[in-house]
């Protein structure tokens, strides 16, 4: 039988946000957030990789939700220059905890855009057990707030990123391998550009391997 998710508004810091919300029915089910790319550059919840992200934590028996950032799509409110969609992230990390009050574990996940927004959460919110960010920028936003990175995590870049530097990714890595207590996975996708085009399925794969491997004792 097909998993069905709920379209929701939940509320946000700048009023309603708009989601969407899948429950697993297991008791103790992992928890996840999924977050988009800029929202000035068309970035929305309905992003080909945020679905494909929000769809492997579900195939996965997580309980999981992907919002649209404040004046996104059916979302109050106007974009904050990542101030406001980082309050957002955290509004929607705290409702999906409210509704799963027995979760055994909780991700944080972002796409580009969102991938900053998730490892700046991480910083916050000392429940966060793993994260995944998927095409970082640390040639665009500075990353030097994981002073240390508290929790470990993946991070998924593409080996042809035409908006990424390989160095600035490789300095990213040495920063936070330079950190004890922490194992954050560097994973490359091979001929993919920042989107991941015609890699999709290379990119769910090293996702979802990750996720096996860090939920197989729940």
């Amino acid at each position: 039988m097909k998993q069905k998710s709920s379209e929701i508004f939940i509320p946000g810091p700048a009023g309603r946000l708009e989601a969407k919300y899948f429950k697993n029915p297991k008791f103790g089910s992992p928890v996840a957030i999924v977050l988009h790319p800029h929202p000035q550059y068309g970035g929305t919840m309905n992003n080909k990789i945020v679905q494909l992200m929000y769809n492997i934590f579900l195939e996965n028996n997580f309980s999981v939700i992907k919002i649209n950032f404040r004046g996104v799509g059916k979302s109050e409110g106007v974009f904050d220059n990542g101030q406001g969609e980082l309050s957002d992230a955290a509004a929607a990390l705290d409702w999906i905890e409210r509704e799963n009050l027995d979760y055994s574990q909780c991700w944080v996940s972002g796409f580009s855009f969102g991938a900053l927004i998730c490892m700046q959460l991480i910083m916050r919110r000392p429940e966060v057990n793993n994260f995944i960010a998927v095409s970082p920028q640390p040639n665009v936003y500075d990353f030097s707030f994981l002073a240390p990175c508290p929790t470990s995590g993946q991070v998924v870049f593409s080996e042809n990123d035409e908006l990424v530097t390989r160095e600035s990714i490789d300095e990213l890595d040495k920063r936070i391998k330079s950190q004890k207590g922490v194992e954050v996975s560097f994973s490359a996708i091979k001929n993919a550009n920042h989107f991941f085009k015609n890699k999709e399925t290379e990119l769910k794969n090293v996702v979802k391997k990750y996720i096996d491997q860090k939920t197989a004792l729940i």
